[in-house]
């Protein structure tokens, strides 16, 4: 019975999949039929396939991608558990993610929009030194930390003075890779490995200002573009966070961030 090859179909019904599965399975590669038959084209399995395929079924009923489960199959023990783990890993980012979003409905299901306090005004030009990095929108938060690991020690041996808040600097819009920075306000402009200096025009913004976690902002930028789209005027980037008062200083409820978005009169 063990030699014995199995039609698609009895196969399909052993390993709990459809047939429609493990057609486009083979398709791609991850679980061919030991035999096609030259005529019909029909699939025939072998017994000791159905491990690979109950474990195919196993990983997608946890969401991993077809691509990431032909990897695993193919891999070694060790990296097999290599890149579970790095899928546990993405798992747990999106879990946070979606934690954060469901924190922001039940606060718009509560209260309805968060009131901000939107206000124009006339920001002084700033210099900062930057690192910079590239980044989806989903990994901004871990991005930012990377650069403010990166900033501060080259600015320490460096010697190079620097006055609070930290500053994050992003694109008006929020594309699949994006440039963002990291800096500080210095007066020193000096060559200096691995910092970057970048004037910030000084001009007219609209600004306001957010309490509480990061996960939140986007209430806080809804306000905000949606203040300089009634005046009639033309946000203009990059936009502009302070970080006023930061994650080692404070809880997440507590955070301080200014927003800024500088403006031109008349819509584009």
């Amino acid at each position: 019975m063990q030699d014995e090859l199995l039609t698609i179909g009895r196969f399909a019904r052993l390993c709990r999949l459809s047939v429609k599965q493990l057609r486009h399975y083979d398709e791609m590669g991850l679980l061919a039929p030991v035999r096609v038959d030259a005529n019909s084209g029909y699939r025939y399995y072998a017994p000791e396939q159905a491990r690979d395929a109950l474990t195919i079924a196993l990983l997608r009923e946890m969401d991993l991608p077809l691509a990431v489960i032909a990897q695993a199959l193919a891999a070694e023990p060790e990296h097999w558990a290599q890149i579970l783990r790095a899928e546990r890993d993405r798992l747990a980012e999106r879990i946070s993610r979606d934690r954060a979003r469901l924190e922001m409905l039940e606060r718009l299901a509560e209260g309805g929009l968060p009131g901000y306090e939107v206000t124009m005004s006339r920001e002084p030009e700033r210099r900062l030194a930057v690192v910079r990095a590239v980044c989806a929108p989903a990994e901004i938060g871990e991005k930012v930390e990377d650069c403010v690991g990166r900033l501060l020690p080259v600015l320490g041996r460096a010697g190079i003075a620097w006055e609070p808040p930290l500053w994050g600097l992003y694109p008006l819009d929020l594309e699949e890779r994006m440039e963002i920075a990291v800096g500080a306000q210095t007066p020193q402009v000096v060559g200096t490995p691995g910092l970057e200096f970048e004037a910030l025009p000084g001009g007219l913004v609209a600004e306001t200002v957010h309490i509480g976690p990061y996960a939140q902002l986007p209430l806080a930028y809804n306000a905000l573009f949606a203040a300089i789209h009634e005046r009639g005027l033309r946000p203009q980037a990059p936009v502009r966070e302070a970080y006023l008062v930061g994650p080692a200083e404070a809880p997440q409820e507590e955070l301080m961030t200014r927003l800024i978005i500088p403006v031109q009169e008349g819509m584009a």
